[in-house]
């Protein structure tokens, strides 16, 4: 079995300075402390909390970086202050490693009663990838799920799935090989977080409102896994968002997982990320420092928060790594993310800043643009209304899916693969929509449209109109 892999390497940079466990506090540190020393009451509650978090949390902890891997993450400052809440100074990239790590992942054998635990590391395999880009200019936070069955090269140990990277190299061989795996996109910092920090995380948080899309139930007495979730809208705690992110029998496997995951993420930004989050970060990073491992300053980290909180929904966009499922073959029975290099070139080169081919002509033309219909309305004659609709429109590849089981007001129209712009050319032929880059739509499709009930007020003017 083999795999084209990527000639490109990540862009070459100055070597870092050297690294120890633990961040350590930039020169701004003091200048907070001189503005503090001069009068705290002059600083807004945010920047007084910047100060607090600067001066009295503990840093959290950095891999050491080998020196044959030096090079591979950017040295320069991401972010200023300047007596303000810190600021992104130009694009980057966060590299972002979700890691499960069990007791037998670290060699150490099952206990005597079969029980394999959780343990908090951040070695092993990673369970999640995701590469985050922030645009400060065009204020886009664009995040991209790599599945860990993606087949792709890791330098120096040949074809692997995605995920084997961490558990070779830790953080700088996962950057490594995601760039590759992109064609050569920079990656800036890494953020590590154990699966016991993500919960702990969400019980300070006070919790996220989801909408949980099927009844979910899955037992593993083995893990201790326990998932026992109802289908509908409900504010989930630490343990049950962990839940909701691992299950992943639906037929879908870890493709349905992330789409899970992109959904809980951006419920995640727009309920918690807020001026009061930053207030409260210094409790919040002393409760999951030990779950965390990053090259970020806290500056740095700041920033970055401060950024997401301020992204609009409409600027929010999450995509999926192009590709396609291989059936399980072989006697290990393994299963693979097939990458498809030509899409994500094309996706890169939208959405990450790198030059990439033309768009094909078939990406212009209606005709070609693969739609797939999810109803919410359960109005019946609401869906064959819709399709005439895009059919006098010049639209022919139209197909139903399954129903979208969360009612909705506003009908959504998902660029599934990231083409915005075929997207926004949906909404003005329809009048209506809200439009989304992410990838909870259909599998496959280019665009998912999640039928709401303003089409049914739609329907309902235009025959208001013909009667008149």
């Amino acid at each position: 079995m083999s795999v084209q892999h990527r000639q490109e390497r990540i862009p070459p940079s100055p070597a870092p300075k050297p690294q120890g466990k633990t961040l350590k506090h930039s020169g701004l540190g003091w200048l907070w402390l001189g503005l503090g020393l001069s009068g705290v009451a002059m600083l807004s509650a945010t920047a007084g909390a910047l100060l607090a978090v600067s001066l009295s949390s503990t840093p959290l902890m950095q891999s050491r970086i080998r020196p044959e891997d030096r090079g591979i993450f950017s040295e320069e400052d991401l972010a200023i202050s300047n007596m303000r809440i810190p600021e992104l100074t130009r694009p980057v990239n966060i590299l972002i490693l979700g890691t499960k790590v069990l007791n037998s992942d670290l060699g150490k054998p099952l206990r005597r009663s079969g029980h394999d635990p959780l343990v908090n590391s951040l070695d092993g395999r990673s369970d999640s990838m995701m590469l985050v880009r922030f645009e400060p200019k065009e204020k886009n936070l664009t995040l991209l799920s790599v599945p860990r069955d993606t087949l792709t090269w890791i330098e120096g140990h040949g074809d692997q799935k995605i995920n084997e990277a961490n558990y070779y190299g830790g953080p700088a061989l996962s950057a490594r090989t995601i760039s590759d795996l992109l064609g050569g996109v920079g990656v800036d910092r890494y953020l590590r977080v154990n699966i016991q920090g993500v919960e702990k995380l969400i019980d300070v948080l006070g919790g996220v409102r989801v909408n949980v899309p099927q009844d979910m139930k899955y037992t593993d007495h083995t893990q201790h896994l326990y998932i026992d979730l109802k289908a509908g809208e409900q504010h989930l705690n630490g343990n049950q968002a962990i839940q909701f992110l691992r299950f992943r029998h639906d037929g879908m496997g870890d493709v349905g997982r992330i789409q899970r995951q992109q959904m809980f993420l951006r419920a995640l930004i727009e309920q918690t990320l807020n001026p009061r989050t930053l207030v409260r970060l210094p409790r919040i990073l002393s409760t999951i420092q030990e779950s965390v491992d990053t090259n970020l300053s806290v500056e740095e980290l700041v920033a970055l928060l401060n950024f997401a909180g301020q992204t609009s929904r409409e600027n929010a966009q999450m995509l999926l790594l192009p590709g396609q499922f291989r059936d399980p073959e072989g006697p290990e029975g393994l299963s693979y993310w097939i990458p498809n290099y030509s899409e994500i070139d094309h996706m890169v080169g939208e959405h990450f800043g790198r030059s990439s081919q033309p768009a094909q002509a078939w990406r212009a033309d209606p005709r070609y643009l693969r739609i797939a219909i999810q109803d919410s309305t359960e109005e019946p004659g609401a869906v064959d209304a819709l399709i005439d609709k895009l059919w006098d429109a010049g639209y022919r590849n139209v197909y139903l899916a399954h129903d979208w089981q969360q009612p909705l007001g506003e009908t959504r129209i998902i660029a599934q693969g990231g083409d915005r712009s075929s997207a926004l050319e949906v909404n003005r032929s329809l009048g209506f929509g809200e439009v989304r880059v992410d990838s909870t739509g259909v599998l496959h499709s280019d665009i998912t449209i999640q039928l709401g009930q303003d089409w049914l007020e739609k329907q309902s003017s235009y025959l208001q109109l013909d009667l008149w």
